[in-house]
């Protein structure tokens, strides 16, 4: 018994608080933090959420910190001298006798202070925000941390025109232009990454019509900015601990907090594909999925420091650009599907490959290439920094090297992985989307082609991760602190483990046109649906749908997804189990009065659903379609609310492209829109076709795709519309709501739901957008505490 209540208690060891610790409400005039008794004294904020003092960054090395007091790992959220560590003998904080904070080395060298005079009266003191503030007598705030962030923003903390986080070389800033942005600024160049410098502002979704020049993260996750930018976490409208820190990998992500275990989660993030993080991979370097996250230097380079990617690649040979030089003595080295961003020094439309290259060896300081076949388009670059390899990049690199050094124009630069040091770390991307992996296929060709589909996901989940944290690397706590998050939230199965958790596949609960569901139970008692792939020959698709966006979706109102197994022809996708099974065994058939969902259950999976869909069409880091919402795929808990399942179906798509054409129909006869059988582009309008089917159905508890009975009359669904209109528009819907709820409805809710679903099975252009049906449903929901944000 007491080995058990041992092990129940040891993993809540690392929050507690230290039982001879001594935290302080304040500093007054003349009092002071010391280094040497930075375990057992300082500031805390009167909830006890934040703690300030001195922090341990290093051996012997402290900075004055403000961090989350109840966390795994103390959480640094601000710091007053990152860059400039104290000694950890001698050092202190002292709230002076002019009121000026001030932190001095151990030789009495003052390395910050807050520039405040104020006299008597001064306090400083922690605010339950997070803010450390400095009041005068009559308790007006004279400086705050807030005004001056380090790498994070906290909720309610602004980041305004005169701030800026800052991560290495990396910052986040409102720009020249008003807009808010995310820059490499390293010693050498200095780039934009974020928002895509492909597109112009308003294609961003931006504006610099903004002197305002403010940014803010609220409690729930909604992060807004007065350039327009908006974003919500994944877990939106709960409350629960937040930041938004610019990571030291060069990303910007929003964390939520996990109480229980007191670890964080990424719930969103800038940049979706980490090799668009500038700078990564150094001067020279090619950053790519291998299927992890690497770097990698081009033929004819090697690695400045073996020990950091970040400083890039250095070549083997020299290029004076003078009177000596000779085109005739270089030649190009093919780079498939590679790319090196900006720094163009020539730029020609229509010409040909040959033409290109001539252009290249005709000036000394060009030092590659980039061509584009199809529209004939070249550019030639005075320098390689960003470069990037992606399976479906429309070009070529073509690198400029000596003839002399012997390397085959035929040469892919993959090959020149294999010569480097297998012993050198690789970059690995500390966010939700990551992995690790230490070893090579030998038989390359096959091993890309399915590691470029399901590498986002496996990168997530490998072990390798833990290889990586075990190793001798010096890495950041932050990042560490990610890497193990990934490891607990998602992993990859074996056959055997699944065959074992289900029975051998026993308890089926489900089937549809992708596979067969099954009961099943972890070894750690989780309860699981299992989804047995079947027809995989046909199915292929649908399983790589899912597994590419495993990484990016997490929401309330969606079936969370633990893992996968691809073994062979076993492939299999492993979800949380949904006690309550799917709506539909609640809305059609002899459903017992003890099934029948009330009125405000339904409304409540209503408005659950549309988040779901606003969340993947709007919010989530790819744009997601579903292509298959009916009342089968929205599954119910047991506090009866909405979680949208089965991505099978889902379609993928860069948020740049308005629509995409598909190979064949998908979806459900009765809930698919008009445009699938015109054979017109398809786009995110397709779900909210669907979704007006469904919020019939949840309104008239009647199965729409094969009509409906109105005053004793079957009307088919075009039809049905008609009526809809009419009822709508006489102000009276008791006719049409269930009959079964014997007239316990909100009338209001019913016009509500009514007047959408007419408008969602509307020509596709007068389709509201599910933000704005989440919108309007909240406007009516007299249980939301959230309140109804303009988009």
């Amino acid at each position: 018994m007491a080995t058990f209540l041992f092990l129940f208690i040891l993993p809540l060891l690392p929050i507690l608080p230290c039982s001879d610790a001594s935290p302080m409400p304040l500093l007054s005039r003349g009092s002071s933090l010391l280094v040497e008794e930075y375990k057992h004294t300082f500031l805390t904020s009167p909830d006890g959420d934040f703690s300030c003092g001195f922090y341990e960054v290093g051996r012997n090395a402290f900075s004055f910190s403000i961090w989350f007091t109840n966390t795994a790992e103390k959480t640094t959220v601000w710091s007053a001298n990152p860059k400039y560590p104290v000694n950890g003998q001698g050092s202190k904080v002292l709230l002076n006798h002019d009121g000026n904070l001030v932190l001095t080395d151990v030789n009495g060298t003052v390395t910050w202070d807050s520039k405040t005079s104020s006299g008597k009266g001064t306090t400083v003191v922690l605010l339950d925000t997070g803010n450390l503030v400095i009041r005068n007598g009559n308790s007006e705030i004279l400086w705050g941390s807030f005004s001056s962030p380090t790498d994070t923003l906290l909720p309610f903390q602004p980041l305004t025109k005169g701030t800026r986080l800052v991560s290495g070389y990396n910052s986040l800033y409102f720009d020249n232009d008003n807009v808010l942005r995310l820059m490499y600024d390293g010693p050498d160049i200095s780039s934009i990454y974020w928002p895509s410098a492909e597109y112009t502002v308003y294609k961003n979704g931006r504006t610099n019509y903004n002197s305002s020049r403010i940014a803010v993260l609220d409690a729930e996750g909604y992060f807004r900015s007065s350039d327009l930018l908006k974003v919500k976490s994944s877990d939106w409208g709960t409350m629960t601990k937040r930041r938004l820190t610019l990571d030291y990998d060069g990303n910007l992500r929003m964390y939520s907090l996990n109480a229980s275990r007191g670890s964080w989660i990424v719930s969103w993030e800038a940049v979706a594909k980490m090799c668009g993080v500038h700078g990564l991979c150094g001067k020279n370097g090619i950053c790519e999925y291998w299927p992890s996250l690497h770097c990698s230097c081009p033929p004819g380079y090697e690695m400045t420091d073996p020990q950091n990617w970040n400083k890039g690649c250095r070549p083997n040979f020299s290029k004076i650009c003078n009177g000596s030089y000779k085109a005739e003595d270089f030649e190009f080295i093919k780079l498939p599907h590679t790319d090196f961003y900006g720094f163009d020094q020539t730029y020609n439309v229509s010409i040909s490959l040959e033409e290109c290259k001539k252009a290249c060896l005709e000036i000394c300081s060009c030092a590659g290439f980039t061509y584009k076949t199809g529209p004939g388009l070249c550019y030639t670059k005075v320098l390689l920094f960003n470069g990037y390899r992606y399976p479906h990049f429309p070009g070529d690199n073509y690198i400029k090297l000596p003839k002399n050094l012997g390397i085959s124009t035929s040469s892919d630069s993959r090959k020149s992985r294999l010569t480097c040091n297998q012993n050198i770390p690789e970059i690995v991307q500390g966010s939700s989307s990551m992995y690790g992996i230490n070893s090579v296929d030998k038989n390359w060709t096959t091993y890309y082609v399915f590691a470029a589909i399901l590498g986002a996901l496996v990168l997530l989940f490998t072990g390798t991760s833990w290889w990586f944290l075990s190793s001798k690397q010096d890495i950041p706590k932050s990042m560490e602190a990610g890497y193990r998050m990934v490891t607990n939230q998602f992993r990859m199965f074996t056959h055997r483990e699944l065959k074992e958790a289900t029975g051998k596949f026993k308890e089926e609960i489900g089937r549809g046109g992708s596979g067969i569901v099954y009961r099943g139970v972890l070894e750690d008692k989780r309860v699981v649906a299992v989804k047995k792939l079947t027809n995989f020959s046909h199915s292929e698709e649908e399983l790589w749908a899912e597994m590419s966006i495993i990484g990016r979706i997490n929401h309330m109102n969606l079936v969370r997804m633990w893992g996968f197994c691809s073994e062979g022809q076993h492939k299999l996708l492993v979800y949380e189990y949904v006690e309550n099974e799917s709506l539909d065994r609640y809305l059609f058939g002899n459903v017992s009065s003890e099934r029948l969902i009330s009125w405000s259950q339904r409304f409540k999976i209503a408005l659950g659903t549309a988040r779901g869909l606003a969340y993947l069409h709007h919010e989530c880091l790819e744009w997601v379609i579903h292509c298959d919402i009916k009342p089968e795929n929205i599954l119910l808990t047991r506090d009866f609310e909405a979680k949208i399942a089965d991505f099978g179906l889902a379609k993928l798509s860069r948020r740049d492209r308005s629509s995409f054409n598909l190979t064949h129909m998908r979806g459900t006869m009765g809930y698919m829109a008009p445009e699938w059988a015109l054979n017109s582009p398809i786009n995110a309008k397709v779900d909210v076709y669907s979704y007006g089917v469904v919020l019939i159905e949840i309104v008239t508890g009647s199965r729409i795709s094969s009509g409906v009975t109105v005053d004793g009359t079957e009307v088919e669904i075009k039809l049905f519309v008609q009526v809809l209109k009419q009822y709508t528009e006489s102000g009276s819907v008791k006719d049409i709501v269930d009959q079964r709820l014997h007239g316990q409805f909100n009338p209001e809710q019913a016009m509500v739901m009514l007047k959408i679903a007419t408008a969602c099975l509307e020509e596709r252009n007068s389709r509201p957008s599910m933000h704005d049906i989440v919108k309007a449903l909240l406007a009516c929901d007299d249980e939301d505490d959230h309140p109804a944000y303009s988009w």
